[in-house]
């Protein structure tokens, strides 16, 4: 964990992609408008910038009453993740967060091992167990040991992925003798656990490289965390949204603290922006803002 006296060794600040996901009261109007190019374009402003990752959610199909407050706009992620490959070098792609009950582990080895490869190893897999159980019954997805599912898949991602033939044996999921080529060419794959219960903690703490929480409050997501001492290296992922650098710089960096304060190791930003070509100034400002503190690009 880090505090604001540290901040310069250990922050690093990635994007909360807009255009993605939409959101109804929270994502912009310009964005019901934007497409891939101006997705790209804010793409590789934040890699020319330094930012560490972007992100893609995963929805696949949510129920019109539900849409109406969750949204229902959703990217695939695999297909976005794979075009923004092509038009950046450095920055990371970050599931955030794919739904483990809705897939087999195999699967997300393969597709998402093949975008590790052709990103030349910048995929990082934010996964999470899902809550939406109309969309479960949709897929024919099992809803109620989603949990335990969700375990069970992680110990399999973690044993399969970057392995061309990998094998595991487990409560749900067992497979040995079989090849998956390309998988990934990074060793050791960081994963990412989205999630708001001590649970989701204790879960990424044991098969994870980090934590995404949502929808808590710093205070109480700084209790989780002095309850379970995180291992070494594990990355604490907050998100802060609708920061304006460019109108209020002295704002921004109190919100950016008050994250880092609370354990944050990578903060997720979103910007206040009325347009694509305003989104990156904005995120020009915001790596301005943080001078050398921003990150070295080397660490990623």
């Amino acid at each position: 964990m880090t505090d604001g006296s540290n901040r310069s060794s250990a922050v690093r600040i990635g994007i909360t992609s807009p255009i993605v996901t939409r959101v109804p009261g929270v994502s912009a109007r310009w964005e019901a408008g934007a497409g891939i190019e101006e997705l790209s374009q804010i793409a590789v402003a934040a890699d020319r910038a330094g930012f560490h990752h972007l992100t893609c959610s995963e929805h696949v199909a949510v129920p019109v009453p539900v849409a109406e407050t969750r949204g229902g706009t959703y990217w695939d992620p695999l297909a976005t993740l794979g075009f923004l490959a092509a038009r950046t070098d450095r920055i990371r792609l970050v599931t955030q967060v794919l739904v483990l009950g809705y897939h087999h582990p195999l699967e997300i080895a393969k597709r998402y091992g093949t975008l590790d490869t052709v990103s030349s190893g910048r995929l990082t897999l934010g996964l999470g167990v899902g809550s939406l159980e109309e969309e479960f019954a949709l897929l024919d997805a099992p809803f109620t040991d989603r949990g335990a599912r969700a375990d069970d898949a992680l110990a399999a991602l973690r044993a399969s992925l970057s392995q061309r033939e990998p094998s595991y044996r487990g409560e749900y999921f067992e497979y040995s003798e079989v090849v998956v080529d390309p998988c990934a060419v990074q060793p050791r794959v960081p994963m990412w656990i989205g999630g708001r219960t001590p649970r989701s903690l204790r879960r990424a703490c044991e098969f994870g490289d980090g934590w995404v929480p949502f929808g808590l409050a710093f205070d109480d997501m700084k209790a989780m965390l002095a309850k379970r001492q995180p291992p070494p290296g594990f990355e604490i992922v907050l998100s802060v949204a609708r920061l304006d650098p460019l109108g209020d710089p002295d704002a921004t960096r109190r919100r950016l603290d008050r994250a880092i304060a609370a354990g944050a190791t990578i903060v997720g930003a979103g910007v206040d922006a009325g347009s694509a070509d305003h989104y990156c100034d904005q995120l020009s400002a915001l790596a301005e803002l943080f001078g050398e503190e921003f990150g070295d690009l080397d660490e990623r």
